[in-house]
């Protein structure tokens, strides 16, 4: 059996021959100018939603001014939720309270922030479940998202987070490993020679990646 194409709505098969539809491949399933997915990010729900882009980035409108980016190879776990910039408001005044929302004078309107930052997910990103992803976070390759965090800021590769606020509770791999990795980068390899190389990918052996990926050089 091949791994499917990126473009997959439904990746899974059950083994009754069914889709498992409360598992897809966000590219497919996402259509939305401000989006940028990866190949084979995936998230899961429980109660699998008509609209997988509103029930993950509620706040990410079509003409919201920022973008949630995530790469390739992610994990998002049921209730995740990305909270994007648009779900700002003003609090550098007196109130934080968005009066144009209600008297509908947008332009120049002194109670709306201005545009905030960009979301940004690296690659091989497992988000846990019920995790909160806030405004302008940048999380790195590799990193592992705990249960129910709430996590803003700037996460390093390769690193755990937990709690809330969310604090790196461990490191996956020494600071110097985890460069390395994002050198072979292995998620930009071809599918196929991403399941050729599983064992070394899955596997804690640097070396034995390293061996895949000087194969991969030399052919």
């Amino acid at each position: 059996m091949s791994f499917p194409l990126p473009d997959t709505a439904y990746p899974v098969t059950q083994p009754d021959g069914t889709v498992h539809r409360a598992t897809v491949f966000l590219r497919a399933v996402i259509d939305h100018p401000r989006w940028q997915i990866g190949d084979y990010s995936y998230a899961s729900a429980h109660h699998p939603p008509n609209d997988w882009a509103a029930h993950l980035a509620p706040y990410l409108y079509e003409f919201s001014p920022e973008k949630l980016v995530i790469g390739k190879f992610c994990q998002i776990a049921d209730g995740v939720q990305f909270i994007t910039a648009s779900a700002n408001h003003r609090r550098d005044g007196i109130s934080t309270y968005p009066f144009a929302i209600f008297h509908g004078r947008f332009e120049g309107a002194p109670s709306l922030p201005g545009p905030g930052p960009d979301t940004v997910i690296g690659h091989d990103v497992w988000i846990g479940q019920g995790a909160r992803i806030l405004p302008g976070a940048r999380i790195g390759d590799g990193v592992i998202v705990g249960a129910g965090a709430v996590v803003g800021g700037t996460v390093p590769p390769y690193q755990v987070v937990a709690g809330n606020p969310a604090r790196v509770i461990s490191e996956r791999f020494p600071a110097h490993v985890a460069a390395r990795l994002q050198e072979i980068a292995w998620w930009d390899w071809p599918i196929e020679r991403i399941e050729r190389h599983e064992v070394a990918i899955c596997g804690a052996n640097l070396a034995r990646l390293e061996a895949a990926q000087a194969e991969i050089d030399t052919a």
